[in-house]
């Protein structure tokens, strides 16, 4: 019998320096934040830096902190790589992957423990990695599937 899978205690650091969740009203943060993204990403696209917002697609596998550093289709390709090493369910398993719309953009996630725990729930926890322009950011993230779920998602 194995012992629950560790949790990964959140840091400044795990942040990785990308801007953290304002309270406030959803509406409001909702058509200010569609001005300001769009501001932003004009302004971004003009110099070449910014910070991207997680897309739906990647919400329960990427975490914030990974996905603010990386533009839509990068997001997509981490996802992907997060996903391909989950299914194998396999300790050291290890994806790779490189922008393949920025240049200096790459990164990797790697599945560094698996745990199950009562009632037939599995867990691993998986190591991402990203470097953009020199930059590197890693962040420990727990992914967990109940009996008869398809995939790992984030676990809460």
């Amino acid at each position: 019998m194995t012992s629950p899978t560790p949790t990964p205690s959140p840091s400044e650091k795990d942040n990785g320096g990308c801007p953290k969740g304002k309270k406030g009203s959803s509406v409001g943060r909702g058509i200010l934040g569609g001005v300001i993204r769009d501001a932003v990403g004009d302004a971004a696209g003009k110099t070449g830096f910014g910070s991207y917002l997680p897309t739906a697609e990647v919400a329960g596998t990427l975490t914030d902190a990974i996905a603010c550093r990386l533009d839509p289709g990068e997001q997509l390709q981490a996802a992907a790589a997060t996903e391909e090493v989950t299914r194998g369910e396999e300790i050291g398993a290890t994806s790779n992957w490189t922008s393949a719309t920025r240049e200096n953009v790459s990164g990797s996630s790697t599945v560094a423990s698996i745990n199950e725990e009562s009632g037939g729930r599995k867990c691993m926890n998986v190591n991402d990695f990203i470097i953009v322009d020199g930059e590197e950011t890693q962040v420990s993230k727990r992914m967990c599937k109940g009996p008869g779920d398809a995939r790992y998602v984030l676990a809460a």
